[in-house]
């Protein structure tokens, strides 16, 4: 089981887009596939059709599970887990998908919970996904935009973290920065948990002809700071936020369309990275020629 955290420090940039599409994307490509939604504005959620509204549901929130676990409780993660292999009924060789699915206010309780344990509840979630880990192939974390204790227990259950930016300059320093967060999780756990940095997925990009100065200099920002932007970038495409208000990832709505293509182009640029070493991931060249003016 390979556990991929999409993160980054700069809200707005479609971290969580990401994350259900890749997601959604391994599980069309046949593998089985979990995304755990960390972010209490639970937006994972919603984009696979899944909002916990009453009693029955809150109790299978993350947050609540979390908590259990931080104050000595095991809880079955099997029996909270919600099962969105409907979404996948039209292909006959898709894997599986589920969601471990979760609410503000006990999302909220949860991190205030690890924050006040300190350092050595970091590692928390990891140690319950290593519980599951004969019933996955991948788990696809949503993170919450921000520096938070959630934040870095979702970098602390990854086995890789990747990054997004879109064509403005506080993205780039988002991005930048959580790059730089990920060095040194392996020390802030005494060695338990080491994610490995994949690369950036430039998100809300526009065609070269009408690329302006300013994203002519977040693409080659994007090499400078040692992100390791994927080839295949995410263009502006309505299609995707639209899919939210339908439950369904783009990726799964749109298969045969631009916005299939662009994600199960991605995702295997993505998977391509998880077996080489730094050294062979293919990046995009630096660009030379001048952009239009703003």
């Amino acid at each position: 089981m390979k556990v991929i955290a999409v993160a980054t420090q700069k809200g707005g940039v479609g971290k969580t887009s990401t994350t259900v599409n890749l997601a959604a994307g391994l599980a069309l490509a046949g593998a089985r596939v979990l995304i755990v939604d960390l972010d209490p504005q639970a937006q994972a959620g919603t984009a696979v059709g899944v909002n916990l509204v009453g009693e029955d549901q809150l109790a299978r929130s993350l947050g609540w599970v979390l908590q259990a676990r931080l104050q000595g409780m095991r809880m079955d993660l099997s029996g909270v887990w919600f099962d969105r292999c409907e979404l996948l009924e039209e292909w006959e060789d898709a894997g599986t998908l589920h969601l471990l699915a979760c609410e503000e206010s006990t999302m909220t309780s949860a991190q205030d919970l690890i924050h006040k344990k300190g350092f050595q509840s970091t590692p928390t979630l990891r140690r319950m996904l290593m519980e599951i880990e004969d019933q996955f192939d991948f788990v696809v974390i949503d993170t919450p935009p921000a520096v938070s204790s959630l934040s870095a227990t979702a970098l602390a259950a990854a086995d890789f973290v990747i990054t997004v930016c879109i064509p403005e300059y506080p993205a780039l320093k988002g991005a930048a920065a959580t790059r730089g967060t990920v060095k040194y999780v392996k020390d802030r756990t005494g060695g338990e948990c080491e994610p490995h940095y994949l690369g950036a997925v430039l998100n809300r990009s526009n065609p070269p002809s009408k690329w302006k100065a300013q994203e002519v200099n977040i693409r080659n920002g994007m090499l400078d700071a040692d992100l390791f932007p994927f080839q295949t970038d995410i263009r502006v495409d309505n299609r995707i936020s639209d899919s939210f208000a339908y439950g369904v990832p783009s990726v799964i709505r749109f298969a045969s369309h631009t916005p299939g293509k662009m994600y199960s182009e991605l995702m295997g640029q993505i998977v391509e990275r998880m077996q080489l070493p730094a050294e062979k991931w293919q990046t995009p060249e630096r660009i030379e020629s001048e952009a239009s003016g703003d």
